[in-house]
């Protein structure tokens, strides 16, 4: 086969077989094909598109340049969650140890935050001692011994998705549905799982702004899932807002331990019970979605939620006498109150800014190798439809500089819209496609 004539056949819009986006993968993953001509097809295939089974070729291509895990060895059916990101986003920290008190198997192989969005990882490792970098063999261990685990991405795992991605960054490729979905679909693939939860995030702090754009980016997922013979459920939701009332690494953790002991019952909540309920239905211990939602909740009432978590941060080296008494977790030197400076209704929240804040604060990066504040974030207390009172506190802002704290509080203030008329609250899910 030669590269340019592939490259030429994709810009001309014709379909690619699997041999030769085997081909294609394969050769740049081993530096047999420049980042020039493999950029020349990534373009090609953005402005063409990719159908079904060129997608899926893709996906199976950028899975098998590296180990797909075999967990066979390990009893129990496996299930997993993927969000595409958003402010506030701590749901893999809640959702995996309930599903995994109930006996079904969690490997989850997560992310780092980069711009706007946190990541898993950073939010993990905000614990002290937290391992996320446990090598193959600890990863079966702890998924073992209590059911669930939580880590990067290792070099075994799809290498091709990474220096793929490096790739697309800077080609301004990203946005390509099939290229995502080929991104996603390989590192969940490699996890050995047999189902797969989807939360496709939708809204201002999203990367699919518009709901449109998120169902299609849902519906390729779940059409790759599927051709790999994948039980998969997709949720559309929204991130027009942050999700739950706390931003930052440390403090999402915090959220997180409020939920799973019950003492926190707002949106967070209400969207880890639907996804956990979804994932408990797939792993065959729930008969419906709202079946899973209930036996969820009754995972956190009854305390199993919360010990499993406590499990997880024990086998992968974290401190747990944070987790139980988090009061003792070293404070950020300044907090400052944002106040309305007028009264009225929270009509609208540009949540890309509040993302954005909070990188300012030290709670993320703006670029690769940049250094986190685990301290650092913001607890946000009111939500779209919310009323306020001329000098209550929308939002506490923690950092250990007075200066990057003003900084957040204007980007704040100026993300908010005010009405002085009642705004309805936004529908959380917006769609479930199976």
């Amino acid at each position: 086969m030669n590269v340019v004539d592939l490259i030429r056949k994709k810009r001309d819009g014709n379909v690619l077989e699997k041999p030769e986006i085997d081909f294609l993968v394969s050769g740049y993953t081993k530096n047999k094909i420049p980042d020039y001509q493999f950029s020349a097809f990534l373009m090609a295939a953005y402005l063409k598109g990719m159908n079904e089974s060129e997608t899926s070729y893709l996906t199976d291509a950028m899975l098998h340049s590296g180990k797909v895990l075999n967990l066979n060895s390990i009893p129990g059916v496996k299930i997993d969650k993927h969000s595409t990101g958003g402010v506030g986003d701590k749901t893999s920290l809640i959702i995996a140890p309930i599903v995994a008190s109930l006996g079904i198997k969690v490997p989850m192989i997560s992310g780092r935050g980069l711009g706007h969005t946190g990541g898993t990882l950073d939010k993990l490792e905000s614990i002290p001692g937290f391992r996320t970098d446990l090598n193959l063999n600890e990863y079966k261990s702890v998924l073992k011994k209590c059911g669930a685990v939580l880590i990067g991405q290792t070099k075994e795992i799809a290498p091709a998705d990474k220096i793929i991605y490096s790739l697309r960054d800077v080609t301004a490729t990203v946005e390509s549905i099939p290229l995502i979905t080929g991104s996603i679909m390989s590192k969940k693939l490699a996890e050995g799982i047999d189902g797969l939860v989807l939360d496709v995030k939708t809204g201002s702090g999203a990367f699919m702004r518009k709901t449109k754009d998120a169902e299609t980016l849902a519906n390729s997922l779940i059409s790759t899932a599927k051709s790999f013979n994948k039980k998969v459920i997709a949720f559309i939701t929204d991130m027009n807002q942050p999700l739950g009332n706390y931003i930052g690494n440390w403090f999402e953790v915090y959220e997180s331990i409020l939920v799973l002991k019950g003492e926190v019952k707002n949106d967070l909540y209400e969207l880890c019970l639907n996804l956990a309920g979804a994932m408990i239905f797939l792993g065959g211990k729930s008969s419906s979605l709202k079946e899973g939602k209930t036996i969820a909740q009754e995972q956190i009432e009854n305390g199993k939620a919360f010990k499993k978590f406590a499990e997880i941060v024990k086998l992968q080296g974290g401190k747990v006498d944070y987790i139980n008494h988090p009061e003792k977790y070293p404070r950020s030197k300044f907090v400052k109150k944002l106040v309305a400076d007028k009264g009225g209704f929270v009509d609208k929240i540009d949540n890309y800014q509040i993302g954005m804040a909070s990188l300012e604060l030290g709670a993320g990066r703006k670029k690769l190798g940049d250094k986190i504040d685990p301290k650092a974030g913001i607890i946000f207390k009111k939500k779209i439809g919310d009323k306020l009172n001329k000098g209550d506190v929308i939002a506490d802002i923690h950092s250990d500089s007075k200066s990057k704290n003003e900084l957040a509080s204007g980007m704040i203030s100026d993300s908010i819209t005010f009405s002085n008329t009642k705004t309805t609250k936004p529908k959380l899910i917006k769609n479930i496609i199976m």
